[in-house]
């Protein structure tokens, strides 16, 4: 299994997954997405922010990364950490701990740049799913209602989320520092 930059190839791909899984959370009365924005994932391709795991030519999920997030976590934004954002599984690798391989990259990618972070914002009103985060370790820090702005993928206005953060101490910055080779830098 590997974490790599989405294409504009994949486009088709990750939008039946947003969709999938939209279907899923509604089949399921799960508090999720009511939609999605294509034209933030294509700027997260475009941007080498979008990732997908894969194995075996399968993606197995995507993800969308950025190193700022003033937006959503206002003065604790420090430029000290890398921030997660839309996950979305792939439903026919469910049981794989696909997000445990998306978190120990996170974790490589924070210890290379030297930032203390690995944080990420999810519905404040799914306690399952804010306790499955934090059984990898995640801590909550507090919920917070995102401004209704232009500058948010849609699905990300006016939502009121949890935010979380995992501190990467200096251990996990020398264990990790060698697995990762970040987006756009030579080995």
């Amino acid at each position: 299994m590997e974490i790599v930059n989405a294409n504009k190839n994949d486009l088709p791909f990750i939008y039946k997954l947003f969709e999938e899984a939209i279907a899923f959370q509604k089949a399921n009365n799960y508090i999720g997405w009511l939609n999605y924005d294509k034209i933030f994932l294509q700027k997260d391709v475009e941007n080498l922010l979008l990732y997908k795991v894969v194995d075996n030519e399968n993606i197995l999920g995507i993800f969308s990364i950025c190193l700022s997030d003033e937006l959503i976590w206002r003065d604790k934004e420090k430029a000290d950490a890398i921030y997660i954002h839309r996950i979305v599984l792939n439903r026919q690798f469910t049981g794989e701990k696909i997000f445990k391989h998306i978190l120990n990259w996170a974790i490589a990618f924070a210890a290379k740049k030297q930032l203390s972070f690995v944080r990420m914002d999810t519905w404040a009103a799914n306690k399952k799913l804010i306790d499955y985060y934090k059984s990898y370790g995640f801590q909550f820090v507090e919920d917070y209602t995102t401004a209704d702005t232009e500058d948010l993928p849609i699905q990300h206005r006016n939502l009121n989320v949890a935010l979380l953060q995992l501190h990467v101490d200096s251990s996990w910055k020398t264990e990790f520092h060698a697995i990762i080779k970040v987006a756009g830098e030579k080995k």
